[in-house]
């Protein structure tokens, strides 16, 4: 058995390829919408991509399933669990629809559907059997159920997808799931989770890729818990301190219940030349990614630019500011190369961002401005309406400036009826990264902005700087 995990350090968010070496054919799980990885591995080992499924319906990226099927001629398998309002729209009519314990057969190789439900209702996890070596489960993708120390939060309806009061049944359902289902297996069974540290589907995971069920019965958080039958310590210790959930989680829910919209081949990526992307700008027939740094930006950078540093995040930052369901014109990035921006459109397309028509190797010759910068030593001499913590909660909840309020990056541009039209608004985050990322996007919508130099560490580097908490 082949089985090699797909590692998007950007989203934070794992997929799955598992062939059957004997017969050369092979699945993916949770594939995201880029697809040359999963077919490069395929081709490098003689296989061809007969199946793909995922685990979920999910909120944080854009998936790859039916571009992948529409590429490879792959069967699509879906989860035909969690009752009609989490069946999957008409755009998976041809799709093999799973109820629990269904079985995806590749040679020797075969997937379990195991029914676990909390994250969302419909979730299914596979259990992995390799036939050539054993006759029982030797691994299970857990998806977003159980993750390395954490476990899938079960609020995300309520935060993103318009749920009410979902998480309470949602935790019960996590409860039951680990008890009748995932502490029933041995624990020498290997778990691979959906994602790692960083991803805003939980609010602990670990950076150490895969886990085992023994591992987690012996030192997980939730263990004694569900050991001891207490249910209810369970579902508060699991809904408390859970991470701001990113407002784009709605779209992607809704897109991956529907079905996402195939691209298929990519059109090449245009350079534009400086006098070009001016007269486009001038027009606002054309949107400018600036890809820098902050520290770049802040010496200069295009009138309502947008501010996406990459590749490295380009996913998750392009998301909180740019909304393709109310934005149509067309994304034109700077970037080093084509390569670069080859690699920068990758990333956006993960999160239904599909507009970038080209590139800019170079700013010179476009008009400038420095973005409004705010000493921290002389924040209090700055005549505000508001002063904006876009951090998340739970770092404001641990310290903050006196007298912020607070608004995750992620959710700014969902929420522009909180904040005053007229005055100066200040912003900061951590260190500057996420903060540069939100102001030009209140910037383009109008809103008149500074950001603080350093942001929060720098307010604290400020000689007697005392948090509020």
């Amino acid at each position: 058995m082949l089985l090699e995990r797909i590692y998007d350090t950007d989203l934070a968010q794992a997929s799955y390829f598992i062939g059957c070496q004997a017969k050369g054919e092979a699945i993916v799980v949770d594939p995201r919408r880029d697809l040359d990885v999963y077919l490069e591995i395929a081709a490098k080992n003689g296989m061809t991509i007969t199946a793909v499924t995922e685990t979920h319906i999910h909120a944080d990226y854009l998936s790859g399933t039916r571009e992948l099927a529409a590429r490879t001629g792959a069967e699509i398998l879906v989860s035909d669990e969690g009752g009609p309002d989490w069946t999957y729209g008409s755009a998976f009519d041809g799709a093999v629809r799973m109820k629990d314990g269904h079985t995806i057969t590749l040679g020797n190789i075969t997937l379990q559907a195991v029914h676990t439900p909390g994250h969302t209702p419909e979730h299914l996890s596979f259990l992995v059997t390799d036939g050539a070596q054993a006759d029982a489960p030797g691994f299970m993708l857990s998806g977003d159920f159980v993750f390395v120390g954490d476990l899938g939060r079960p609020d995300l309806l309520d935060e993103a997808a318009g749920g009410i009061d979902t998480r309470f049944g949602g935790a019960k359902d996590i409860f039951a799931s680990l008890r009748d289902r995932f502490l029933t297996l041995p624990d020498y069974v290997q778990v691979l989770p959906a994602h790692g540290a960083g991803s805003a589907c939980g609010k602990a995971l670990g950076a150490i890729p895969t886990t085992t069920v023994g591992y987690e019965r012996a030192f997980a958080w939730w263990s004694h818990y569900v050991e001891n039958n207490d249910e209810q310590g369970f579902i508060d210790e699991l809904l408390n301190g859970q991470p701001d959930a990113h407002a784009y989680f709605g779209r992607m829910k809704a897109q991956n219940r529907q079905g996402p919209n195939v691209m298929g081949a990519v059109s090449p990526l245009r350079e534009y030349t400086s006098e070009e992307v001016a007269t486009a700008l001038d027009a606002d027939s054309a949107i400018l990614i600036d890809t820098r740094n902050n520290s770049e930006v802040h010496r200069g950078t295009v009138p309502r630019s947008l501010n996406v540093p990459g590749p490295e995040k380009a996913a998750s930052y392009g998301a909180w500011v740019y909304n393709p369901e109310t934005e149509t014109r067309p994304v034109i990035l700077l970037a080093d190369d084509l390569e670069n921006a080859e690699e920068l459109r990758d990333h956006l397309v993960r999160v239904g961002i599909d507009t970038v028509s080209g590139f800019v190797t170079t700013l010179d010759g476009l008009t400038l401005v420095v973005p409004e910068l705010v000493d921290p030593a002389k924040l209090d001499d700055v005549e505000r309406v508001l002063l904006l913590d876009v951090r998340n909660k739970t770092e404001f909840a641990e310290g903050h400036i006196p007298g912020a309020e607070q608004l995750s990056g992620g959710r700014v541009m969902w929420s522009l009826d909180q904040l005053p039209r007229e005055g100066t608004i200040v912003t900061y985050c951590q260190s500057g990264v996420r903060n540069s990322v939100a102001a030009s996007a209140l910037r383009r919508a109008g809103y008149d902005v500074a950001e603080l130099d350093g942001s929060y560490l720098g307010w604290l580097a400020t000689s007697g700087a005392v948090p509020a908490v």
